[in-house]
């Protein structure tokens, strides 16, 4: 899944540009390039304003949630909370549906309407709040795939999608919608085997990215079992985000990886923000490469 040109592009440390040929990068994704530290470059400027990232699992509790709000933030995207639990990126963001007299993303699928993300403030990613009733009101998978498209389009920036565990069917649309599927994976038995079941389910065509997260160590039987999975299924692996105890006991609502007051991160947060921007930027590395290889089949089959 290596491509050098896309690779160098993804890990440069260069400053944004513009376009070689005077076309200037909007200023969030200029925001979300300078914030990885990486340059711009054709691909990467089509792509970012429509980009779809589904974090999907079908087992509960291996860090959705932590990934996707923190790919949001780095992106600079919008987090669209699918997840209705209690302790999903709703509540950790900071809103309470219960203070509030509407529910955004129920109103927006019985409306038809776009919704309006709520304003992050610059310290976490904007978002579209999940609701409890979301639970039994959920659309089928194909029109909450096409919805999800449309609110990319009409948005302009990176959606990056958290999801309730399981084939549910918002989750099986978020996942068919997305550029990119990021897939929290656990070295435990119980999470490896829910992994298997989820690739098993979804082989054939979907974007799956491995993560392996929460990791505390490197069992040899789980990692031949995940290498047997990424060679069964083709799904790459992508950088490895550590188990950090902090996270446990966070009750701050802003993204770790945005700086403090003081414009930096703090020592405890540093290696986990260094993983996660090795994580962005994989994504992002996939995501060209996954479009990439679908325009090529596309002129492939215009000229059969």
């Amino acid at each position: 899944m290596s491509d050098s040109t896309v690779g160098e592009a993804v890990r440069s440390t260069a400053k944004v540009t513009d376009a070689p040929n005077g076309a200037a990068i909007s200023p969030r994704a200029h925001t979300a390039l300078e914030r990885l530290g990486i340059a711009s470059s054709p691909e990467l400027r089509a792509l970012l304003p429509r980009l779809i990232v589904t974090v999907a699992a079908w087992k509960g509790g291996v860090g959705k949630t932590e990934i996707a709000k923190e790919l949001a933030y780095l992106l600079d995207g919008v987090l669209v909370d699918l997840d209705w639990d209690e302790g999903g990126a709703t509540r950790n963001w900071g809103y309470r549906h219960e203070a509030r007299t509407t529910a955004p993303l129920l109103d927006a699928l019985d409306s038809g309407r776009v919704p309006r993300p709520l304003s992050g403030g610059g310290v976490r990613a904007d978002l579209i709040p999940s609701h409890p009733d979301f639970a039994i009101n959920q659309p089928a998978a194909d029109r909450m795939a096409t919805t999800l498209e449309h609110w990319s389009q009409a948005l302009g920036r990176p959606l990056v999608i958290d999801t309730h565990p399981g084939g549910v069917p918002s989750t099986m649309g978020a996942v068919g919608a997305a550029h990119v599927v990021v897939v929290p994976v656990n070295l435990e038995t119980r999470a490896l085997r829910a992994t298997e079941g989820m690739a098993q389910e979804l082989q054939g065509g979907f974007p799956l990215l491995f993560v392996l997260n929460r990791v505390e160590a490197a069992p040899e039987s789980e990692l031949k079992q995940l290498e047997k999975l990424s060679e069964m299924f083709d799904i790459p692996v992508g950088p490895v985000v550590s188990s950090h105890a902090f996270l446990k006991r966070r009750k701050l609502t802003m993204a770790v990886c945005a700086p403090g007051r003081s414009g930096e991160i703090p020592a405890r947060a540093a290696e986990f923000v260094g993983e996660m921007h090795d994580v962005a930027k994989r994504v992002l590395e996939t995501a060209v490469l996954n479009a990439r290889a679908q325009a090529e089949g596309e002129t492939e089959d215009q000229h059969v």
